[in-house]
């Protein structure tokens, strides 16, 4: 428990660190509202446009823009997975988004599992993770390999929801690594191939499909809760 309780204020104290970076470092904080900025705005195009401005450093941003939007930014993976394959080519970077992908998971695992359920309420919302736990209860483990195998899926709320439940981080990064791998080469294959109107006809099915299946989701799991709540009656 004492070491636990160590970890948890060292781990709270670099969270603190950061925040205080970004609140009186001006060049951190408008290096971080661009890159929110750009995610959110769910161009491709704009999103490899920035990652190659940084010339020789492209590989390392990319793989802190992977983690920066596993642990903060709720979009699609696919959006930074279809940028490293155009950038770096598919199978260069298929490998820079599995391991990246990978990394983000389990700082989103840790941060869960050590600092508890407020402060991943708090980096995603409590809606989302609560529609992940139905999936959790009735799934168990498998929810993770389900998860992974849909990359359009926010990394953030799969992984705070894992790490919040009794699963070992072993059986995690396991599930995680087994399940995100086909689709990430997939997407980075079919990333690499696609150019112009094609690319935004992709992209835009995509989304839509992510945003479908997130509101088929959210709509099954609360008619099981109504279920079990008219069974309990």
């Amino acid at each position: 428990m004492k070491r636990k309780s160590k970890i948890k204020l060292i781990t709270v104290g670099i969270i603190l660190l950061f925040l205080l970076i970004y609140m009186f470092v001006p060049s951190v904080k408008g290096q971080i509202n661009e890159v929110v900025y750009i995610l959110s705005s769910m161009n491709v195009d704009g999103v490899i446009e920035y990652i190659r401005s940084f010339g020789a450093w492209a590989v390392v941003i990319s793989f802190l823009l992977m983690i920066f939007q596993s642990i903060a930014a709720p979009i699609p993976a696919f959006l930074i997975t279809f940028a490293n394959a155009a950038i770096f080519g598919w199978w260069q970077g298929a490998i820079l988004s599995w391991t990246s992908a990978m990394a983000g998971a389990a700082l989103c695992f840790y941060i869960a599992n050590i600092l508890g359920r407020d402060a991943a309420e708090k980096l995603t919302s409590k809606t989302a993770l609560e529609s992940v736990d139905g999936f959790f209860e009735k799934y168990g483990k498998h929810t993770i390999l389900i998860c992974r195998l849909l990359p359009f899926m926010s990394f953030d709320i799969v992984s705070y929801a894992a790490g919040l439940t009794s699963m070992s981080f072993i059986s995690f990064f396991v599930a995680t690594g087994i399940g995100q791998l086909p689709a990430t080469i997939i997407y980075s294959y079919v990333g690499g191939m696609l150019t112009g109107g094609i690319k935004k006809l992709v992209m835009g099915l995509l989304i839509l499909f992510a945003v479908s299946v997130l509101v088929f989701m959210i709509k099954k799991i609360i008619n099981d809760k109504k279920k079990m709540d008219n069974g309990a009656q």
